[in-house]
């Protein structure tokens, strides 16, 4: 373990840790605060337990828009594959994490650095992983800032001083290869956490932790996690495993239920054509894989579900960690985004209420019937070379990156993904060991969709119907997420670099500023000391984006690599 006292931010440098620290009580964050989604704050991954990810704030507004400026940057150093993180932000402290899960607390208004932590990790296992060493965010709550590892561990922080307080191994990952790249998740003094993964022979494990002590409280299994779920993996097939809920979901204090998305299923892509019931590598639905599922909070048990794809053969999962809690006409409605492009619209209990599409290319299926969820004509594959590309990418219609909800407007502002993959079938030898390399089972490459080129798409849209108001095209896809605010702003940070202000009712572009490298990850917004802020991660590479310098050329080719920045802006 390392605690850091570091200078890593410009334009300040910071004397002294007593300095740098803000006066406010950070002990404060609880439940009944992250739900109400505090005016100055961000204190939880999509700002409040609604998942709107949107601030109140309206300093910055349509008016004066055009004079924001940079007012800090931090640069966490070593950012392998870039920054995917999520911001965090209580009594005028921003907490976000860096590759290798390095958390770092800095003032929200100078940038100076309070502490940061490294922590210690297995180099060696890292190196063979796949996904490694990007971090998606961390969680705050009764003092503690709470982060995951790709070693398998999830770790508390004290949140003034950065003092380990205690550090709990979940997963064996020299054994299973994975460990944990997302966000943890926080409620009523427990921390809940999902392995990364759907593509090797682990069950998909979510966990909830004791937030003061550490000791784990329960763990449920996606895969075959039920004796009911298992009946759903033909010939013993659940051992190839998958299911990962890799992103955060969020809690429902009404029901005490957690909501979480779960990944694919291994190997990715199976060979049973029409037959996948009874046929191929994983025969039958492969539950609770690329689902929704409702979990009790104290206990774990599962109260209730949707399986968003049954037998996915796309990777067009369902960890996607957005569900929007709505209320409109007396009715409550949870809004939830699957990759595959297609949103879902549940009621409470997870029940379908209306699915609609945001992409224009997709032949996975033909649809998705909006009363039941069920798929209709669905397109499954043979060993071999499939005749057409499959649309959308394996990357999805929408990926991880977070769209963002005006309660002011009723829009929904998300980002759609038009791109399409040939594809090649192959017949694998069932995996059940633990092993680096994915379990995939196929070959793929980009392309565009039939008749048309890739490219990427905002769009402002009712959340339950689905009806689009605006669009904003972009000539690749943006991979950052969305964020609205009361000032009647939305904000874009792009793939080129470019960070995007548009009036949320028109989609009009009001302003935009280059941060010098492509975004991936996160952005919020802040007030310390009446003045709003606006702070956003940049930094490119990992799974989706490795595509770009070879698919697109341009300034992508000389774009830096493993490199990133958190760059923070308010008014001149």
């Amino acid at each position: 373990m390392k605690i850091r006292w570091s200078y890593l931010c410009l334009p300040f440098a910071v004397a002294s840790a007593a300095l740098a620290a803000p006066s406010a009580l950070a002990q404060s964050v609880d439940t009944a605060r992250i739900e109400a989604g505090g005016q100055n704050d961000w204190l939880t991954y999509h700002g409040s337990y609604k998942s709107y990810h949107y601030s109140p704030l309206s300093q910055i507004n349509t008016s004066n828009v055009g004079n924001l400026s940079i007012a800090w940057i931090h640069i966490p150093g070593r950012s392998t594959r870039g920054l995917q993180s999520m911001p965090l932000v209580a009594d005028g402290v921003l907490y976000y994490t860096g590759s290798y899960s390095r958390v770092f607390a800095l003032n929200g208004a100078t940038g100076q650095v309070i502490w940061s932590y490294f922590p210690e990790l297995d180099e060696a296992l890292i190196a063979r992983q796949t996904h490694s060493p990007y971090n998606r965010g961390a969680a705050i709550g009764d003092g503690k800032v709470y982060v995951g590892t790709m070693d398998g561990r999830l770790i508390a922080l004290d949140m003034k001083t950065g003092k380990v307080m205690w550090d709990t191994k979940l997963i064996d990952s020299q054994k299973l290869t994975v460990g944990f790249t997302g966000a943890p998740l926080f409620a009523k003094g427990t921390v809940i956490i999902g392995a990364q993964g759907g593509e090797w022979p682990g069950r998909g494990p979510i966990f909830a932790v004791d937030a003061a002590t550490g000791k784990k409280k329960w763990e449920f299994l996606t895969v075959a996690g039920t004796e009911d779920a298992m009946k759903t993996w033909g010939h013993d097939s659940w051992r190839t495993g998958g299911g990962g809920g890799w992103m955060p979901g969020t809690y429902d204090s009404e029901t005490n239920t957690i909501l979480w998305g779960t990944a694919n299923p291994a190997p990715l892509y199976d060979w049973s054509g029409a037959d996948y019931k009874t046929q191929g590598a994983r025969p039958g639905d492969n539950l609770y894989t690329s689902s929704v599922l409702g979990l009790d909070l104290d206990t774990g048990k599962l109260k209730f579900y949707h399986q968003e794809l049954p037998h996915d053969t796309w990777d067009f999962d369902s960890a996607v960690g957005e569900f929007v809690m709505l209320e409109r006409d007396g009715q409550k409605y949870i809004v939830h985004p699957n990759k595959s492009g297609y949103i879902f619209v549940y009621d409470r209990n997870l029940d379908v209420k209306n699915v609609w599409r945001i992409t224009q290319n997709s032949n996975f299926v033909k649809n998705i019937d909006p009363k039941t969820g069920e798929l209709i004509g669905r397109r499954d594959f043979s060993a071999g070379k499939v005749d057409q590309p499959l649309c959308p990418h394996i990357s999805g219609g929408v990926s991880w990156n977070s769209g963002s909800y005006d309660p002011e407007t009723g829009l929904y502002y998300k980002l759609g993904q038009e791109w399409c993959m040939t594809l090649n079938i192959m017949k694998t030898t069932p995996i059940v060991a633990p092993q680096a390399q994915l379990n995939i089972g196929a070959d793929f490459k980009i392309a565009p969709p039939p008749g048309s080129e890739i490219y990427g798409h905002l769009d402002a849209r009712d959340p339950i119907t689905g009806v689009k108001k605006w669009e904003v095209r972009f000539p690749e896809p943006p991979l950052a997420s969305v964020l609205s605010t009361g000032g009647n702003l939305v904000f874009v940070p792009d793939s080129r670099g470019t960070l995007h202000a548009y009036d949320a009712e028109t989609g009009t572009e009001l302003w935009n500023h280059s941060d010098g490298t492509g975004h991936q990850g996160g952005i919020i917004s802040y007030d310390v000391d009446g003045r709003q802020y606006i702070a956003v991660v940049a930094g490119f590479g990992g799974m989706a984006s490795d595509d770009y310098a070879p698919t697109f050329g341009g300034v992508y080719k000389s774009m830096p690599r493993d490199d990133g920045a958190l760059i923070v802006y308010s008014l001149k």
